[in-house]
């Protein structure tokens, strides 16, 4: 049996290398899944394949990554089946769906945080040695050559959870190109990239399609979906309202589409009136424990009424950058005052208590506890307030108040406060996630990621809360690896590189092609 599973890992792998694939035709017909008091697909119809790319828009909510979990056998379809050339299949589960020549990269992803790449890779389909033992070296080979071949730079021996999360999303790729799928679906593959990865992945994407598979594009960027696909398909609220071509179609005719009625693609930004310093960062270091220097002598400030955005290349300090200033990782060297208080040696909850609110790079593990309800998560960092608790008994009247109250003014849409967060859209989390740190009406704002896997609608909005608070006076500081957010919503732009400020410029005086150079080290 050891022997079979090592033959069947090798042809896996050398599919990857093989010519062009026998075509395959997937359908998706009348499709149906409901949850409680949601219908998250409403009768879909769709169709895909090899040799194309299928774009697939919409809101977050709109019913994308339940129809793409029911393909991918996570979830079982209450009504309409699935058919492989014209034969409809049955899926139980992701091997079935595997067996059957379909692969999925998910927007979260389903590593083993604590295995190295190379055993997160071949996990199922090891390659063995005698009396069963993983042959290490092999699953090394094969994920240096896949790696090597797609230009994804992977070292087989990292440790997963030591990752940034762009680079997590390459070993999703190689898990599924090893396994020979014809039709991959990428759930939000560019949210976690920078703009230099997103050109190497549309390179992924149409070596795939010359060699045959086709490609199920999840995405909200629509620049990216006019771009590389070959057909756009439209979902809102659960159904397929429309399907476009890339070629004649716009912006914002798909845009409209998507939320059903005109969307303001364009951020109103009026000019900055910037006041009194409110962050002060000087001269601030990070180490990690092996001594390695990830933020080194940065200093800047960010005053009342301006959003600072900060650009880079992902790695480049920009994590452990917010970690230190949110008091997550320990300052080695420098300091950070608030209003002139200094927090450099405070933990999260007083510097929340102080004025400062974090909306953190990944909301799933950091933002949110997802076997919370709605409004639990909603009150998690103002628990043990006086408006919310009586000693250790929580005020559970008070805390639904707030509840009801959020939900209503972000448009958080879930079927009830009680309900589990962790079931909630991508873009419906994130909405807890803001409107838990924008309702104790905090001094500064720190984000990271904070749009990423948000749906093109919300993500204006966002924009537009966020122009809002700058100009009643709160001071933002916006971390992206999304060039195109830090150009719309930012008043000045600081670019790091390899752990430090290598330019600081102002809205005016921004030029694309100098905050690239300055993240890439040319600009020092």
């Amino acid at each position: 049996m050891n022997f079979l599973i090592e033959r069947l890992a090798s042809s896996l792998f050398s599919a990857t290398h093989c010519g062009v694939d026998p075509k395959m035709k997937l359908e998706l017909r009348g499709i149906t899944k409901r949850f409680p008091g949601v219908v998250a697909n409403d009768d879909v119809n769709l169709s895909i394949s090899t040799g194309e790319v299928l774009a697939l828009v919409g809101e977050n909510g709109a019913g994308k990554s339940t129809l793409m979990n029911v393909l991918y056998g996570l979830y079982k379809a209450d009504e309409g089946e699935i058919l492989i050339d014209d034969s409809a299949v049955r899926f139980t589960s992701p091997a079935d769906a595997i067996s059957a020549g379909i692969g999925m990269v998910h927007q979260h992803f389903m590593l083993v945080p604590v295995f190295t790449v190379a055993e997160n890779v071949v996990l199922g389909i090891e390659p063995t040695k005698r009396f069963g033992a993983l042959d290490i070296d092999k699953a090394r080979q094969l994920v240096r050559e896949v790696s090597d071949r797609y230009n994804l730079d992977l070292d087989p021996d990292a440790i997963v959870e030591d990752l940034p999360v762009g680079v997590r999303q390459r070993v999703e790729m190689v898990k599924v190109l090893m396994r020979d799928a014809k039709i991959v679906v990428f759930d939000e593959p560019t949210a976690v990239l920078t703009p230099s990865e997103i050109i190497e992945f549309f390179e992924i994407v149409k070596t795939l399609v010359s060699a045959g598979r086709g490609v199920v594009f999840i995405t909200h960027k629509l620049k990216e979906a006019l771009n590389i696909a070959d057909r756009i398909a439209v979902l809102r609220r659960g159904k397929v309202v429309g399907e476009v071509d890339p070629k004649t179609a716009t912006e914002s005719q798909i845009a409209e589409m998507m939320v059903g009625r005109p969307v303001q693609l364009i951020v109103n930004k009026n000019s900055a009136s910037a006041g009194d310093v409110v962050l002060k960062v000087t001269d601030l270091t990070v180490l990690d424990a092996d001594g390695r220097k990830h933020v080194e002598n940065v200093s800047f400030e960010v005053r009342a009424g301006e959003i600072v955005g900060v650009a880079g290349v992902q790695g480049n300090g920009q994590t452990e950058l917010v970690e230190a200033l949110t008091g997550l990782r320990k300052a080695t060297g420098g300091t950070i005052t608030l209003d002139g208080k200094d927090l450099t040696h405070s933990n999260p909850r007083e510097r929340h208590q102080l004025g400062m609110a974090h909306i953190p790079e990944d909301r799933q593990r950091q933002g949110l506890v997802g076997g919370l309800s709605v409004a639990e998560n909603l009150v998690l960092t103002r628990y043990h307030d006086d408006q919310f608790s009586h000693g250790v008994v929580v005020d559970w009247d008070a805390a639904n108040a707030i509840a009801d109250t959020l939900i209503s003014e972000y448009d958080i849409r879930t079927p009830s406060k009680e309900t589990g967060v962790g079931t909630l859209s991508g873009g419906n989390q994130q909405k807890v996630v803001i409107a838990r740190c924008l309702v104790t009406q905090p001094k500064v704002l720190i984000l990271d990621e904070a749009t990423r896997g948000i749906d093109l609608g919300a993500k204006a909005e966002i924009y537009e809360i966020l122009r809002g608070l700058a100009r009643e006076g709160l001071a933002i500081l916006v971390v992206s690896s999304e060039m195109t957010e830090i150009f719309e919503i930012s008043d000045r732009v600081l670019v790091m590189h390899a752990g430090g400020l290598t330019a600081d410029l102002d809205r005016s005086t921004i030029n694309e092609s100098d905050v690239i150079s300055a993240a890439t080290g040319v600009l020092v």
